[in-house]
């Protein structure tokens, strides 16, 4: 703590060396300084908790909002690695609005093309959904790398494989299709 009561110098954010993923540490055979969790006790419940209501919720231009299918395979991805109970629900959720709403800005660029006319000088101008789309990116990248962290610090089997991301653009394209 600096005079002025600042707090300056120390350790870097993101400095150091990273954290190996359980799964390596298991298979290196130093569990020392790995959580394993205990099995859980047998529970009856569902495949999935009940969707809220705003994941399916009409859309102005009378087409399906794909966050309920998004939620649902997210969610069952998680559950296939026993990870569903350390991932908060609401990241789940937030993740799959934001990959629909991702998916609604691309079908308007697709419809309505990269450009817009300014609303008072009638001048070409670049389109809003552009932006959009690439702040919904943002934001669907972000929630996707918190679930996969905790996944990744947390799941002792093998969590590679098919996940839900690698789906965005097949799922894009689809939409398009109307399925």
């Amino acid at each position: 703590m600096a005079k002025d009561g600042t707090a300056r110098g120390g350790q870097r954010v993101g400095a150091g060396r990273k954290s190996k993923a359980l799964t390596d540490k298991i298979a290196d055979g130093r569990l020392k300084g790995a959580g394993v969790l205990p099995e859980p006790a047998e529970m009856e419940g569902t495949d999935v908790p009940p969707v809220k209501d705003y994941l399916k919720a009409a859309q102005k231009n009378g087409k399906d909002l794909c966050a309920e299918d998004i939620y649902i395979e997210t969610y069952k991805w998680l559950k296939d690695r026993s990870c569903e109970m350390l991932v908060n629900n609401q990241l789940i959720e937030q993740y799959a609005m934001s990959v629909s709403r991702w998916i609604q800005c691309e079908e308007c660029i697709s419809e309505y093309g990269f450009l817009a006319k300014h609303p008072t000088t009638s001048a070409a101008i670049a389109s809003p959904y552009v932006a959009m789309s690439r702040e919904y990116m943002k934001q669907v990248n972000q929630c996707w790398y918190q679930i996969y962290q905790i996944v990744k610090e947390n799941c002792s089997v093998e969590f590679g494989g098919r996940s839900p991301q690698d789906d965005l653009m097949e799922r894009l394209l689809s939409a398009r299709k109307g399925k």
